[in-house]
């Protein structure tokens, strides 16, 4: 990255050597007026040979193309001289003109040519050749590639990149600017990534007044959505109205006006709950609606059960594996093999992996089809190892698809093509939120049987929904709740405390010599040198691990001092060194480098791998891996994730992040051998119990928490949560 300040130059695009259609992405060769020859790169969509243009950008140096201009913005200047009009039209931007053709125009119609081609494209049929039909196409496509460049001009001045005006361009097409200028608030309901501010400050520099209809209906659209990404399915009327003011410093009768026209419009819904009115945005209130049917017509179809033939196989796995199953673990599978839908509920050394294994082996002995999915790649890779059965991310079993640049998701498994099996049963059903549970149960065949295992005190999804607790809270279906911690268990300290921190009890901290124990330190700085200290040299020395793959560093916060950013900074100076032999590339502010631990952030279901002779697609969020090679002059990045070896351009470096420490909430779906966590204080809404007794729980043979121990009796002690507004179990409730 470069701190330079931009600079402006001039000059005529001599060579369109690469162009990005979809991205705008462009690699060319710009003739300045002073007769040099530069490389140009950047994002510059529309851009064409023979154009002159006014170009803002710094001078870099690539290591194999040297001196290159990248460029943040430009202005088009259309050709003025005959050759270079001739120049522009045979660069092939123009659909049906090539090189003779653009000199055929040219000729007749000399500087005027590009207005004729504008304005009066029918004339372009006085020339022997151009029929009135290819006439009129060769102007549309000139129009066009005007439109787009209008809409990253208009664009640049608000400070909207090339590459969000391309994004913008492909949802509304030759009339952006027009539609943009009438309503600007379409960008935040309808374009993911530019944020309200700076949708409001293009309307408000439009000209639209602070009270405007269209701005007050955007706020209540855009808190909404607000909500969603905080866990919320709705938000009462009241609690709406007033976040709406509180954004926009608008009146209250105003905003209380835009809602019941946006319900009159069907953007909203509204639902009388006991005590206040509950608005919805209509997906989050679809897929509540479509979840309570399904699970009610699951709850009412009736299943055939031998239970004779069932007591055999469980007797024969017994003894091929020399166990006995409790009787709450006997009682799971006879609920799995009675109910449609069975959640299967507890913590740490419960037994839910027997019960998962138990469910397999019966299920196919009875001639049923069994999947296993989980909401990560990790939590299914983890699936896959403990049960020796392949599992799935819950989108990967969908098929799920992105299209409009990721705006929009299709799965291709759905009520018309289902998933073909006979029983599915959903690990780490505590993360799963409201959109996907509905997509599940819409692709799952009406017989089918669906086993929900979770962990219910653990942190809930990221996104909308309380899905596992609505429905254990509801009563309406069938639920056992594992609370025997087995012998085996209760010799990990780490299961004990996970136990005892759930109970809002203190864990036992004094035993060192156990797999559980508090390093006390009291400023930031000493707990992070102490961080850095145990991952480096005392514990891989102290257990045999790696300091890299079996360590996992897991704080509550990304920000502070003891904070996920701060951490991967000196953990990667210690774990990995700068040395002339790594190569390194900054993106975003961030070094990444060779041999670098990083975590993949979204799905990409398209991206290639390779491993061996064998090839395929996708990386999932939280797929934890590292960094095997940069190469500068291609520009990319090669990543290792489970021994599969994947490519990635510099463009999409913003997929991946330092994984030295991560934050609780990313942490969830794993296991690692050791975990170390910061006590040190935060924000009040990670310090709570569920957070701690997730992070906890991630740790199979040591936890090691570094700080002050008040830290731990502040989040043990706090069991409040922050607020999820979640109509599921209610509507269940009303359903069954």
């Amino acid at each position: 990255m470069t701190n330079e300040k931009n600079e402006i130059i001039n000059g005529t695009v001599e060579n369109l050597i690469y162009s990005n259609n979809y991205n705008g992405y462009t690699v060319l060769n710009v003739l300045l007026k002073d007769g040099t020859n530069l490389s140009v790169v950047g994002f510059l969509p529309g851009i064409s040979e023979g154009e002159q243009v006014e170009l803002t950008g710094t001078y870099t140096v690539h290591p194999k193309y040297g001196e290159q201009f990248s460029a943040v913005s430009y202005v088009r200047l259309l050709p003025q001289k005959l050759s270079e009009i001739i120049k522009f039209l045979s660069s092939g931007i123009i659909k049906g003109v090539g090189p003779a053709t653009a000199k055929k125009i040219a000729d007749r119609f000399g500087e005027e040519s590009l207005e004729i081609i504008a304005d009066y494209p029918a004339r372009l049929a006085e020339i022997s050749g151009i029929s009135e039909k290819k006439a009129l196409e060769i102007g549309k496509s000139y129009v066009e590639q005007l439109g787009v460049r209008d809409v990253v001009m208009f664009f640049q001045r608000y400070g909207i990149s090339s590459k969000f005006a391309m994004k913008i361009y492909r949802k509304y097409g030759v009339t952006t600017v027009e539609q943009i200028k009438l309503n600007p608030y379409l960008l935040a309901e309808q374009v993911r990534g530019i944020g309200f501010s700076k949708v409001d400050g293009i309307a408000l520099s439009l000209g639209f007044s602070h009270n405007d209809k269209r701005r007050i209906c955007a706020g209540v659209i855009y808190c909404l959505y607000s909500a969603a990404l905080n866990g919320h399915s709705y938000l009462p009327k009241d609690t709406l109205v007033e976040d709406v003011v509180k954004l926009l410093d608008v009146d209250e009768g105003e905003t209380e006006n835009a809602v019941t026209s946006l319900v009159f419009a069907e953007k909203i819904y509204i639902e009388k709950h006991a005590l206040f009115d509950a608005v919805y945005l209509p997906v989050y209130k679809n897929a509540e609606d479509y979840t309570a049917k399904r699970l009610k017509a699951y709850k009412n179809h009736d299943y055939t059960n031998n239970k004779k033939k069932v007591d055999k196989i469980l007797a024969l796995i017994e003894k091929q594996q020399n166990i006995v199953f409790a009787d709450l673990q006997k009682e799971a599978v006879y609920a799995v093999m009675d109910n449609g839908v069975t959640v299967i509920t507890g913590g740490p050394g419960t037994g839910k992996t027997t019960i998962i294994n138990a469910i397999i082996k019966v299920m196919e002995e009875t001639g049923k089809t069994v999947f296993l999915a989980a909401p990560t790649g990790r939590a299914a890779k983890r699936m896959t190892e403990m049960c020796g059965v392949e599992a799935k991310t819950i989108h990967r079993m969908l098929e799920v698809e992105f299209k409009d640049d990721d705006e929009t998701t299709f799965f291709g498994k759905n009520e018309d093509n289902p998933i073909d099996c006979d029983v599915l049963i959903i690990d780490e059903t505590s993360m799963v939120d409201i959109l996907l549970v509905s997509a599940v149960l819409k692709a799952l065949k009406p017989t089918a049987r669906l086993i929900l295992v979770g962990d219910s005190d653990q942190l809930p999804s990221v996104s909308a929904g309380y899905v596992l607790r609505d429905i254990i809270a509801s009563g309406t279906v069938k639920t056992i709740a594992l609370t025997e911690i087995f012998r085996q268990a209760k010799e990990s300290a780490i299961v004990v405390n996970a136990h005892l921190i759930n109970r809002g009890q203190y864990p036992e901290l004094n035993n060192a010599d156990n797999d559980f124990f508090l390093v006390r330190r009291d400023s930031a700085f000493d707990i992070v040198s102490t961080i850095v200290q145990l991952c480096e040299k005392r514990l891989p020395k102290a257990y045999g691990f790696d300091a890299v793959s079996d360590i996992q560093v897991i704080s509550p916060t990304r920000k502070g001092q003891a904070g996920v950013v701060a951490l991967n900074e000196k953990l990667q100076a210690k774990l990995n060194p700068k040395t002339k032999s790594k190569k390194e590339k900054v993106f975003g502010g961030v070094t990444f480098r060779e041999g670098d631990k990083i975590m993949q952030n979204k799905n990409n279901y398209d991206i290639e791998w390779t491993k061996g002779g064998l090839r395929g697609n996708g990386v999932f969020n939280g797929d934890v891996g590292y960094i095997n090679s940069i190469d500068t002059e291609d520009e990319t990045l090669t990543v290792i994730f489970d021994d599969k070896e994947y490519i990635y351009n510099f463009s999409q470096a913003d997929e991946l992040e330092l994984a030295y420490a991560i934050t609780v909430h990313k942490s969830q779906g794993s296991e690692f051998d050791g975990v170390v966590m910061p006590m040190y204080p935060c924000a009040p809404m990670l310090q709570n119990r569920s957070l701690l007794y997730t992070a906890v729980t991630r740790a199979r043979k040591l936890a090691v928490l570094v700080g002050r121990e008040e830290c731990i009796k502040v989040m043990v002690d706090n069991k409040s949560e922050q607020k999820r507004y979640s109509g599921l179990q209610k509507k269940l409730e009303e359903q069954l």
